[in-house]
C-alpha cells in the first residue's frame, strides 16, 4: 500500500507556451493585409505511474488542472486522494504531465487496457469497450433546481471569465457557480471536455466544495460532459447548447438537473422530468 500523502499540486512550475499568438493574413479578393491572434494547442502526454494512456490536443492552460480533472472525470481514479504527484514536462508544442497514482488505481487503469488490447475491429468495439464508454455510475442523491434568477444575464455574466475567448475566439468555457449564485471560477480550452476537466480539477485542487452549485458549459451537452460531471459529485449541469437525447437519458437516470438555457427565451429544464 503506498504511504504517500495526496498531492495535486504540480511539483514543478513550468512555464506555459502561449495561450495564443498574432498571425499575419490578407484578405481573399483584395490582399489587404492584416493581423489577429489566433489560439494556441498543444499535444499533452498524459502519463500514469510511467505508462503512456492518451494524447490529448489541449490549449496551453492550467494544464494541472487538466490532468487531475480529466483523471478523476474519465474515472482513472476515484478522487485526488489516488493522485500522488503531477510533474509537468516538455517545450513548445509537445508536453507531458505525468502522474504518479495508487497500486489500485494503476492496477484498474492496466486491466482495462488488456480488455480494450483482447477486443477485435476497429475503434471502440467488443463488449468491454461498450462497456468502457457507457459505464455503471452511482446515482446522485439528488438536488433542488437553481432559483430562476441565477440564470438571468448568464451569457452575458460569464464573458468575464472567458479572457481567451474575447481575445481571439475558438475556445469553449467551462465555469462554476457556487451555492449562493455567485460566478466563482472558469476554465477554457479549445476542446469542450478538455474545459469541463480542468474546472474539475480547479475545483478539486482547490478544495471548493461543489454542493448546492452548478456546472456551466457552452458547449453542445453530449454524454461525455454528463459522466464527467457525474464522477465529479456536481449535481447541476447547465449548457449553453441543447443536449443530445443519451446525454438527457442520462441525466434523468441518474438524479442530475440538466438545465439548457437558449439564447432568446427562459431557461429548459430537462432533468428531472417534469411532472404529468
Amino acid at each position: 500500500m503506498n504511504s504517500k500523502p495526496p498531492l495535486c499540486a504540480a511539483s514543478l512550475p513550468l512555464a506555459m507556451p502561449a495561450a495564443s499568438t498574432t498571425y499575419d493574413y490578407v484578405q481573399l479578393g483584395d490582399g489587404q493585409p492584416g493581423s489577429t491572434p489566433l489560439a494556441e494547442e498543444v499535444a499533452l502526454a498524459i502519463v500514469y505511474n510511467g505508462l503512456n494512456q492518451a494524447v490529448m490536443l489541449v490549449s496551453p492552460t492550467d494544464l494541472e488542472d487538466f490532468a487531475v480533472g480529466f483523471s478523476v472525470g474519465s474515472g482513472i481514479v476515484e478522487s485526488t486522494a489516488e493522485i500522488y504527484d503531477v510533474k509537468l514536462s516538455g517545450s513548445g508544442a509537445s508536453m507531458y504531465a505525468d502522474l504518479e497514482i495508487s497500486s489500485r488505481a494503476f492496477w484498474n487503469l492496466k486491466n482495462q487496457r488488456r480488455q480494450l488490447a483482447g477486443t477485435s475491429g476497429c475503434g471502440l468495439c467488443g463488449v468491454e469497450a461498450l462497456e468502457q464508454a457507457l459505464p455503471d455510475l452511482a446515482k446522485l442523491p439528488g438536488a433542488p433546481l437553481p432559483p430562476a434568477q441565477w440564470l438571468v444575464g448568464l451569457r452575458q455574466r460569464i464573458d468575464a471569465f472567458q479572457p481567451l475567448g474575447q481575445h481571439c475566439g475558438a475556445v469553449h468555457a467551462a465555469l462554476f457557480m457556487d451555492r449562493h449564485g455567485e460566478l466563482l471560477l472558469g476554465r477554457e480550452d479549445i476542446g469542450r471536455h478538455n474545459a469541463l476537466d480542468k474546472l474539475i480539477g480547479a475545483l478539486l485542487r482547490q478544495g471548493i466544495d461543489s454542493d448546492g452549485g452548478l456546472a456551466i458549459v457552452t458547449s453542445r451537452c453530449s454524454l461525455e460532459l454528463i459522466q464527467k460531471v457525474l464522477r465529479a459529485g456536481i449535481q447541476t449541469l447547465v449548457s449553453l447548447s441543447a443536449p443530445t437525447g443519451l446525454a438527457l437519458q442520462w441525466a434523468r437516470r441518474h438524479n442530475l438537473n440538466l438545465i439548457h438555457l437558449p439564447k432568446h427565451s427562459a431557461p429548459r429544464v430537462y432533468s428531472p422530468a417534469a411532472e404529468s
